[in-house]
């Protein structure tokens, strides 16, 4: 019941007014009203049962004076309404709700403020205070005390009833998304951001507001697992980072869109203990991206940014909330080891820059530039990329006349399988230098190359053996018929050094061996170095190394 139509209002009668007086008020505005409202005004006053919905309606312990003052706003100003002070709880909840359904020009903000005073009033209202303040009207009118207090109580709910229509009336006057703003700041304010337990009136604006913007949130929540399932299915494919990105973009833009009009759902649900279901299944979707991205793919850019915004758009969710603190605390130590790795490389990479860089003048009288870095080597003119470089050779000869030694001339090759260069040394410091660092830019690649190529079944032939991960196969020399070819596991082998060889033969079988030109044959100090190692470590596969 609108405060202008009570009947109080059509009669210009006071809840003081006695019987007699209000019989008299009825015939007086007969004469300006239609007869018929003036009669039904007339009854439903002197009637005490019906009387008590008018009364309740009212503006209970407010003098006629001061009724008549305040109720000239109703339709003259009713934004100053908000400031008028000194009423009861019913009656200034009557008087807002009055003025909120004549109230043409407002925004979101505005109406949020009226929302709130409305439900606080209400949240005030005391069944027991009410009747004795209607009681001493009556006593004064000559009408019989209310003693039932549950009548009191269903005229109170029957106002929550009308509090609620006249606000989704004055929702419905705004756009869609001023009618989201005015209910998310109604809500935050009036839970403390789901802090505290909010008015009845709040809780039950919600409610509305749900079943309201239920269609919304059910469609794009399908939307939502439609760009999981793409996402999923794009990363899994292998798809690159810049067809990912804006699939990712799109997603955490349509779950903001949801989250926007699910915000006031959230912040009431977590006033009341509890937390929203549709927001710990839309949540879940993205999370469960998240890890698969990270987890499957190590997309941890892509993984921390779905993270970052479950954390803004969830923080009224408990769970969820408590779940992406986790995953971005894991997400961010995860990133921060990554940047000590990234920059551990940089310092290693610059470390084996400067390593592996040398350069030397060689020659007496018309020198040439041997230079290695990680550029390549340089020789004669022509560079050699390091990566190309698939075989190596060095070593040194001993020269001398009748017997007195005249010097040692050092040869180094290197080259890949259609050409290679030589040089010619006589300064041991500059063969030194340079093998020292030819050993660690192409060695040490050749020698991983080789094991990973025995773990993946790979045979190497060197002189007339052929290595694999479990042995050597070795030829015996024969003088009369075929040589003899005997495979030998690593165990049954040793190894040796000769005049400018490494050797390799079975045990107690001197005839089954074989001896590796340093300076003649490719790569052989790469084969020592791999069975060297694996000697003093022992084991079955040579491609065990990698392990370590």
């Amino acid at each position: 019941m609108d405060l202008l139509k009570n009947p109080f209002h059509i009669l210009n009668a006071s809840p003081r007014d006695n019987r007699r007086r209000i019989m008299e008020l009825a015939d007086e505005r007969s004469l300006l009203l239609n007869s018929t409202e003036c009669v039904d005004a007339r009854s439903e006053l002197t009637n005490p049962r019906k009387r008590l919905s008018a009364e309740v309606a009212w503006l209970p312990g407010i003098g006629p004076k001061r009724a008549g003052d305040v109720l000239l706003l109703i339709e003259s100003s009713p934004k100053d309404l908000l400031a008028v002070d000194s009423l009861s709880s019913i009656a200034r909840a009557n008087l807002l709700a009055a003025g909120l359904a004549r109230l043409l020009d407002h925004n979101a903000d505005d109406l949020a403020k009226w929302i709130l005073d409305i439900a606080w009033a209400f949240e005030e209202l005391d069944p027991e205070e009410l009747r004795v303040i209607i009681n001493e009207e009556r006593v004064v009118s000559g009408f019989p005390e209310v003693s039932d207090i549950s009548a009191i109580e269903n005229e109170i709910q029957e106002r929550r009833r009308y509090y609620r229509q006249v606000i989704k009336s004055a929702l419905d006057n705004l756009s869609p998304k001023e009618i989201v703003d005015a209910v998310t700041i109604a809500v935050e304010s009036a839970t403390d951001d789901g802090e505290d337990q909010g008015p009845i009136l709040i809780a039950d604006l919600v409610d509305s507001y749900e079943v309201e913007a239920q269609g919304f949130l059910d469609k794009e929540e399908g939307n939502i697992k439609a760009l999981v399932g793409k996402l999923s299915d794009a990363v899994d494919a292998e798809r690159p980072d810049s067809a990912l990105a804006p699939l990712v973009n799109q997603l955490i833009q349509v779950v903001k869109n949801w989250d926007t009009v699910a915000q006031p759902i959230q912040v009431s649900t977590k006033s009341r203990g509890l937390d929203h279901d549709a927001s710990l299944r839309v949540a879940g979707l993205v999370r469960g991206l998240a890890i698969h991205l990270f987890n499957e793919h190590g997309k941890l850019d892509f993984s921390q940014q779905l993270t970052n915004m479950l954390q803004e758009v969830f923080a009224e969710v408990g769970k969820v909330a408590e779940h992406t603190a986790k995953d971005a605390d894991a997400l961010g130590e995860i990133a921060e080891q990554r940047v000590r790795l990234i920059e551990d490389a940089k310092n290693r990479a610059e470390e084996w820059r400067r390593e592996i860089t040398y350069e030397a003048d060689v020659g007496a009288i018309f020198k040439d530039k041997l230079r290695i870095s990680p550029e390549g080597i340089e020789w004669k003119g022509r560079r050699w990329d390091l990566d190309s470089i698939t075989r190596v050779r060095w070593g040194g000869t001993r020269h001398s006349v009748n017997g007195i030694p005249t010097g040692t001339t050092y040869s180094i090759i290197f080259g890949n399988g259609s050409n290679y260069a030589s040089i010619e040394l006589k300064k041991e410091a500059t063969y030194s230098n340079f093998i020292d660092r030819l050993w660690r830019a192409v060695g040490v690649r050749l020698l991983t190359e080789y094991l990973e190529g025995l773990r993946d079944g790979k045979r190497y032939r060197f002189g007339s053996a052929v290595m694999s991960d479990h042995g050597m196969e070795l030829e015996r020399k024969k003088f009369f018929g075929s040589n003899e070819r005997v495979f030998c596991r690593w165990g049954e082998l040793v190894i040796w050094d000769g005049a400018g060889v490494f050797c390799i033969g079975k045990k107690e079988d001197k005839k089954l061996a074989e001896a590796f030109s340093y300076q003649e044959e490719d790569n052989i100090h790469v084969l020592e170095a791999a069975l060297r190692m694996f000697w003093k470590r022992g084991g079955d596969r040579l491609s065990s190394l990698l392990g370590e």
